[in-house]
């Protein structure tokens, strides 16, 4: 008995944590994009709701001669598209000014960019962070306004941010500030990576981008990796938690042996597959803690999901390029609750 204790145990834990995964109940819908929105070298990596309009960013790696961009689709269009699915979407495009002189400051500081990965619209402000290469130890938070349908960048100002790195000095590869909300008057900073063996931490500076007003929050210990994030109530936020079965340099993402649960999650007792789920996450006063949501059906593996949105009482989610099979093109889909 004792020694069938421990498998038993396990086995329990790994269908309540399941069961716990699948609690939110969703209903998929599809929604098709136009042909320039679909195009795979927008590579979108985030979403955002302003103004009753879905706001799509293009990762705009303009050192790879990438035009820097947004895209937006009105929500009542999403809507009418819903009952009507030979309905074509009509969008608007907006461009950003003055990225390509912040990316050559960036550069200048012997930093190197890869692309927009957050982005947080309030009113006419806009806030964005840049991804940099992993040995790059800095990333980048921008500020502008909407004007005229594009987006003017404030080209004086330039918030570098120190990635966290493993004990050792190690950089996490590939790895950034994804995620990023805003809390009052305060920019809150997720980075991609939150499985160090010691402490974890969301980083906040106040929005007027003196690095003088940065704090660390604790986050509890999360496996894979987080990509997205939205508010959607006091406090309480919605991420997109995945993993990537990649080996190489990719296997950072992989959980320890150890923590039974996550492993079993992404490894069927013989290869690593990909995983995509929801997770509440929670700021209790003190710290950011989290809980599963809602796991991904498995057709979708392969889809790396890089942005999500809260409307009414489901998301958007749309991936960057990656699918599970070539041709790459962006998907837009809705998670219905019901």
């Amino acid at each position: 008995m004792r020694n069938r204790f421990p498998a038993l145990l396990f086995l329990f834990l790994f269908f309540e944590f399941s069961a716990l995964a699948q609690r939110g109940n969703f209903k998929i819908e599809n929604i098709k994009l136009p042909a320039e929105l679909r195009y795979f070298d927008n590579q979108f990596s985030c979403l955002n709701i302003h103004n009753r309009r879905l706001f799509l960013m293009a990762e705009s790696r303009i050192l790879e001669k990438q035009e820097a961009k947004l895209y937006s689709v009105a929500l009542k269009d999403i809507d009418r598209y819903f009952t009507d699915s030979t309905y074509l979407l009509p969008y608007k495009k907006h461009l950003i000014f003055g990225f390509d002189i912040l990316v050559n400051k960036m550069v200048q500081s012997g930093q190197v960019t890869e692309g927009l990965e957050a982005m947080v619209i309030k009113g006419k402000e806009i806030f964005l962070s840049v991804e940099t290469t992993t040995a790059s130890p800095y990333c980048f938070i921008l500020k502008g306004r909407l004007k005229n349908n594009n987006v003017y960048l404030d080209t004086t100002v330039l918030l570098p941010v120190l990635k966290p790195v493993k004990p050792n000095g190690e950089a996490i590869y590939n790895a950034s500030f994804e995620c990023m909300e805003l809390k009052g008057k305060r920019l809150l900073l997720f980075f991609e990576y939150n499985y160090f063996e010691g402490n974890n931490y969301v980083y906040s500076y106040s929005t007027n981008f003196d690095a003088a007003t940065k704090d660390s929050v604790p986050i509890d210990r999360m496996p894979y990796r987080i990509s997205d994030i939205k508010r959607v109530g006091a406090g309480h936020y919605t991420a997109i938690n995945s993993f990537y079965k990649g080996g190489g340099k990719d296997t950072i993402n992989r959980p320890s042996v150890a923590d039974t649960i996550s492993y079993a999650l992404v490894n069927n007792g013989a290869v690593f597959h990909d995983y995509t789920r929801l997770v509440g996450i929670h700021f209790n006063g003190k710290r950011f803690e989290w809980k599963p949501l809602f796991v991904m059906p498995s057709i979708y593996e392969g889809f790396n999901w890089e942005g999500i949105a809260a409307y009414r009482k489901g998301y958007f989610l749309v991936n960057d390029k990656y699918t599970a099979t070539k041709p790459y093109y962006s998907a837009l889909m809705y998670l219905k609750s019901h």
